[in-house]
This record gives structure tokens, C-alpha cells and sequence, in this order.
């Protein structure tokens, strides 16, 4: 998601936006992520819950057991004890898991769960795909008191919103679009590009106008507010928001008969926030890992070495050119907790899992890093906050959105996080999973158990496994690339390119090559590299071959700085495909062989929101000890497309340490 540093001076405006495929879940789908709601799961469903589509998912019957796998014994003993207690049951969620009142959690307030009415689980309804066919979903088909569960998603280019009830159904979806519904603010996708063309910001103020246009639509549309049980959010990751002295009294002043923009016009000492697309910051950056002690070692504290979006650097570039703004700040928000903020109607905390994307949190002890808070400015702990769990309860709705709206008082708020992270959440990926978004932009998602940091990807807090990690990689080169070979080799038809690879041996007879149209990020490279059997240049190959060798490239570059940041094949290993090109069962099949590895489709558009809305159930029950996938468990599984060929490995593994090895000398070259 960023171009090596020292480039972006001679970058185009076409070259940095690409970025924002990689932000939304990228790729040709990202054209339709937006619109509506998928019929395609719907479809799907039944075969789903057949016993002949859980065994072809490659997990076993008895994995799907009505048990509590992760939580202790004595909370085993309680949760079974109250399922059995004829308690009165307001809602189709959490029925497996009933919790004892008092559960102690990580919110300010301990008792907002026990405050919360008796409530039930039945998962087996659909995920979210969102289609053009119907922007707003209708309630008609809920319980009309049902409990629901609200996601949203503050964007680059919008705010969405998704509730689900108990069946992890939607009942309703709605969004805003910044650029064509709040056209005063001039945005271009969302965003302010500025003349130097390196800088690139968002104003805060169309983000707190979105919610309230977002909040009033879903009102007039007849929305429950009153039933929505907990709610959780994601934002765009590593944009700042500067909150101005006497902000945080503001917030717990709001009049409910005013909108939110109107009383908070005067509470930002930066109007325009600096947002992920942003890459002027390459000085601080220096900075940063010098006092860190080099690149490689921030990397190993902060999971990722300095980038010019991440959080810090554009602090510490805040406080450098505009002291007296950054002097009349109180408080500092990653778009994430800024939402959080906004319905908590005071400061929250910033997640786990989002603050690792500030080159700031240890991401090993969850702790802000004192080594890098001291590079960036002055008492910035204080302007932070200090973190917290990504599953966390941050307290209940703010009394000016329950008297405006109809909130009920115990609506609890759980943490909000990066939509990368919640990305992750709304595919629900198991340990050894891998994730590939395949569209404008390649994108990687994997949990991690251990983190492994290198000077490429990132390494983020897990946002629903408290000791765990996960992984993102994005690789500029992807469908454009794939559609430029297409147009040249098989005269722009994907039936002659699927036959190229089906007409193509595995290994391609150990040619090999590297397709970068521009500058890739993950390597840092550029350029058409073409390599023989013998590890020669070669200036041009038959189609057939240009074919394979590209995507056969482009799939070796993903596993293998995967697995530089940890991840490892194993006998449970899948990968799960999504994106544009995710519908080319040929292309499938090469990702299946280079990972060695069953691919499987997955049909989430909108994987963020629907996370998000994943995460706020989770959070009701996370701290008695229930997992987010044994809580998810009967979530439909994706479906498998194809499987490696049984040479897979004898071909593809010394053919990985052969491209390994090829790469560097791509790099080589690639700096002169």
C-alpha cells in the first residue's frame, strides 16, 4: 500500500491512486462493493449447511459441535447451566453462550453486559453481499423485536452502515457517498489532492456530516435504533483527526435537537485530516528510524518500518509545519476511534489492532513504544490515550444519539478498528488461512500466531484473537497487469488466456518473470523481467508462455513474502480468493498450485462493514473467554473451486528459492 520511499516525487496522480483499491477490498469488485445486496450467497445457502458441503470444506462435522472450545471450564459449567434455565429470550443471539451477570470485561463499566436483557444465538443465516439491486435492505423480514447488530464503515470514499440479527442475517444497509452527496466539501474520491501532489487530506467535518445524513436516512427508513443491541465501526486506517481544547466538553454537551456537524464546526484544530493516501511525510520518516535504530528494528517493534501514511510520521509532520494547530490539540483519534467517539459522546480509546498502523504501538506488548512516542512529539501519550483491547466495551451510546435517534441506554459500544483489520474479521479467516483480494491492487490477509516483521508488508495486533497477529500485503501490479498481458497475447479474450494456462505445463518448463507496469510495492521494483531454465534474461516468450509465466510470477510473489512475514503451509492450509479475478477458475488453479493449497471463493463485497458488525456481537461475550470463530462457526463457508495437482510441491517449492533468488537481482537492478 506504498510505494518505496524516495519515489514519490516522481510518482503520477494515476500511479498514487491506486492505493484506494487496496483500502476497499480493491480489485474489479471494488466497483460493486458498494451497491446493494447479493443473491448469489443467498443461492448458496442450502448446499452450505448440507453434510456434503461441510465435508468438502475440509472441516469435520464434529468440528461444528454446540460447544464453547475456548472458554474455561467454569465458564463452560455456567454457560451450559443458563442455556437450560427457562429465561425469558429477547433476542436470536448468543443462546450458546449466556453469560453470568457481572462478567468482568475490559470496559470502564463491568456490568454493561449483566444490564443487558437475556439473549440467544442462531447463526445460520447469510454473510452480507451487497449488489446493485437494493441499496436499502427492508426490516420487514426481522422479528420485529429482534436484537440486531450495527457495523459501520468511515471510508476513503464513504460511510457505510450494516445491521444483522441473530441469524448474522442484514436487515438493513445504507450508505453515503462524499463526493456526490456532500458535494460542498469538493472531494475527489473522497479526498483533497494538493499541489504538490504528495499530500492528500480529507475534511473531518464531511465525515461527522456523512453520519448524521447516514443516521437520518436510516431513521426515516424505519429503523429500530432501539433494538440494536452493541455496535462497532472501522475507518480508513492511519488518517489523524486533531481534536481542538474544549472538544471533549463539547461532546458531552450535544443538544439532541441539533445535528452533530453543526456543534462540533469549532472542535478540530486541523480541519483537513491527513489520510492514508498521503506521502509528504518522507522527512519524519528518516527521523523515526533513525532514533529507532534503523528500519528493520521500528519494523520489529512496530510491525511495519516507516511509512510516509502511517499515523506518526504525519504527527510529527503536523506538529513541525503547523505548531500553533498542534499546540491547540487535546486529543489525538485514528479515524477509527474518531467514530467510536462520535457515538460514545466522549474520547475512545484507539484499538490494538488500528494503532499498529501508526509505526507507534509495540505491537508485542500492546503498549505505546516510548522510543518512538519521543521521536514524535512531545507528551504525545497524553494526546493519544493509552490503547486498548480491539474487543473491548467501551461503554454504552451517548445520551445525545439515544434521545435523537431512539438508541436504547444498554447499546454498548465496542472498540472500533482499521478496516483491514475488520476486513479480516468479515471473512472470518482460520489460523493457517490465507486471504487473496485478486483486482486492481493484489491484497493479502493472514493470521498470524507469531509476528515475523520484515521491511515489506505489515504486521498488525489481531483484531479478534487477543494474543494474536495478522498480516497485510499489497501488491500494485495485479489485474491491470493481467489484462495488459490479456489484450497483447490473447487478443484481449480471457477464454484464449484460460486456455494458455490450461495448454502450459506447472513450472511453465522453469521459465520465470517478473511484471512490474509500475512501481510495485512489495518488492520495490519496476520494470518487464523475463528469465530462462538457466536463470538467463530472455527478451520475449510464445503467448502460451507469457501467460503462465505472468501469473505464475505474480502468485510466487505473493506466497513468498507471505511466508517472509510468517506464513507457512500446512495440511489445514486454505486460501481464500475474492476480487475481479477470483472468477477465472484457470487462474484459481495456479494460485491452488503455487501455495499448494485448496482455493475457495468467497463472496464478501463489503467485508469491512460486515466485520465490523461481526465484531460488535463478538464483543458482548469476547472477555467470558468465547472465540469469535466458535461464535461465528455456523457463518456459511466459502466454496472450494479447485485443488493443487500432486506435483504442486516437487515443482513449486525449488522453484520459489529459484524466483527468491531472482528477485534480488531484479532489485539489483531496479536501483541503477
Amino acid at each position: 500500500m506504498e510505494l518505496q520511499r524516495g519515489t514519490n516525487c516522481e510518482r503520477s496522480h494515476s500511479e498514487r491512486l491506486y492505493i484506494t483499491h487496496c483500502s476497499e477490498s480493491g480489485g474489479e469488485a471494488a466497483a460493486q462493493k458498494d451497491q446493494g445486496i447479493s443473491k448469489s450467497r443467498d443461492d448458496r445457502c442450502t448446499n452450505l449447511l448440507d453434510k456434503s458441503a461441510v465435508g468438502q470444506s475440509g472441516r469435520d462435522t464434529e468440528d461444528r459441535e454446540d460447544t464453547c472450545p475456548s472458554a474455561g471450564d467454569a465458564t463452560k459449567q455456567k454457560l451450559l447451566k443458563n442455556q437450560t434455565q427457562n429465561l425469558p429470550v429477547s433476542s436470536p443471539v448468543l443462546s450458546r453462550f449466556r453469560l453470568p451477570a457481572g462478567t468482568p470485561g475490559h470496559a470502564p463499566s463491568d456490568s454493561l453486559l449483566s444490564r443487558s436483557p437475556p439473549v440467544s444465538l442462531k447463526l445460520s443465516a447469510l454473510p452480507l453481499a451487497l449488489s446493485a439491486h437494493a441499496p436499502v435492505l427492508s426490516m420487514a423480514a426481522a422479528e420485529p423485536d429482534s436484537p440486531l447488530y450495527l457495523g459501520l464503515d468511515f471510508s476513503t470514499q464513504q460511510l457505510k452502515a450494516v445491521a444483522i440479527d441473530g441469524d448474522l442475517g442484514p436487515v438493513h444497509q445504507d450508505s453515503v457517498q462524499f463526493d456526490s452527496e456532500l458535494p460542498e466539501f469538493r472531494t475527489h474520491g473522497g479526498v483533497h489532492i494538493h499541489p504538490d501532489g504528495l499530500t492528500v487530506t480529507s475534511p473531518v467535518l464531511m465525515w461527522v456530516k456523512a453520519l448524521d445524513l447516514l443516521l437520518d436516512r436510516m431513521k426515516a427508513a424505519g429503523f429500530g435504533f432501539s433494538r440494536v443491541r452493541a455496535l462497532s465501526g472501522s475507518g480508513q486506517q492511519h488518517g489523524a483527526v486533531f481534536w481542538r481544547t474544549g472538544a471533549a466538553r463539547t461532546l458531552t454537551q450535544l443538544d439532541p435537537g441539533q445535528n452533530l456537524h453543526q456543534q462540533l464546526t469549532d472542535s478540530f484544530s486541523v480541519q483537513d485530516s491527513p489520510v492514508w493516501m498521503d506521502s509528504s511525510s518522507g522527512l519524519q520518516c528518516d527521523a523515526l528510524q533513525e532514533a529507532a535504530g534503523g528500519a528493520m528494528r521500528l519494523a520489529d517493534i512496530t510491525g511495519s518500518r516507516a511509512y510516509e501514511r502511517f499515523t506518526g510520521n504525519q504527527i510529527s509532520k503536523v506538529r513541525q509545519t503547523r505548531p500553533d494547530q498542534f499546540q491547540d490539540t487535546e486529543r489525538i483519534s485514528l479515524v477509527s476511534s474518531f467514530g467510536a467517539s462520535l457515538f460514545l459522546g466522549r474520547y475512545a480509546a484507539i484499538d490494538y489492532s488500528d494503532g499498529s498502523g501508526m509505526n507507534l504501538l509495540d505491537i508485542r506488548d500492546r503498549m505505546w513504544s516510548q522510543i518512538c512516542l519521543d521521536a514524535t512529539a512531545t507528551n504525545l501519550e497524553r494526546l493519544l490515550g493509552e490503547p486498548c483491547p480491539s474487543t473491548a466495551v467501551l461503554g454504552p451510546v451517548s445520551s445525545f444519539l439515544q434521545h435523537r435517534y431512539g438508541f436504547s441506554g444498554s447499546c454498548s459500544i465496542v472498540a472500533f478498528t482499521g478496516d483491514n483489520p475488520a476486513s479480516l474479521a468479515g471473512m472470518c479467516l482460520h489460523q493457517g488461512d490465507i486471504a487473496v483480494s485478486l483486482g486492481t491492487s493484489d491484497t493479502l490477509f493472514l493470521s498470524l500466531s507469531e509476528p515475523r516483521p520484515s521491511l515489506e508488508g505489515h504486521v498488525f495486533c489481531n483484531p479478534v484473537e487477543p494474543d494474536g497477529f495478522m498480516a497485510l500485503l499489497c501488491f500494485k501490479n495485479g489485474s491491470l497487469t493481467r489484462e495488459r498481458v490479456r489484450d497483447r497475447c490473447c487478443s484481449g479474450s480471457w477464454d484464449v488466456f484460460s486456455q494458455a494456462l490450461d495448454g502450459t505445463p506447472l513450472g511453465n518448463h522453469g521459465n520465470i518473470g517478473f511484471y512490474f507496469d509500475t512501481m510495485e510495492i512489495t518488492p520495490p521494483a519496476v520494470g518487464l523481467h523475463r528469465f530462462d531454465a538457466n536463470d538467463r534474461q530472455v527478451s520475449s516468450w510464445s503467448p502460451e508462455l507469457e501467460v503462465r509465466a505472468l501469473v505464475e510470477g505474480q502468485f510466487l510473489s505473493r506466497r513468498l513474502h507471505a511466508e517472509r512475514l510468517g506464513y507457512s503451509i500446512g495440511s489445514g492450509t486454505r486460501v481464500l480468493a475474492t476480487g475481479g479475478a477470483s472468477a477465472n477458475r484457470q487462474i484459481l488453479q495456479v494460485l491452488s498450485d503455487v501455495f499448494n493449497a485448496p482455493v475457495y471463493t468467497i463472496d464478501l463485497s463489503d467485508s469491512a462493514c460486515l466485520g465490523s458488525a461481526y465484531r460488535a456481537l463478538h464483543g458482548l461475550v469476547a472477555d467470558s473467554g468465547v472465540s469469535f470463530l466458535d461464535l461465528l462457526r455456523n457463518a456459511p463457508e466459502p466454496q472450494q473451486v479447485c485443488r493443487p495437482h500432486r506435483s504442486a510441491p516437487q515443482v513449486y517449492d525449488p522453484m520459489l528459492r529459484r524466483f527468491a533468488e531472482l528477485e534480488q537481482k531484479v532489485l539489483e537492478k531496479s536501483r541503477f
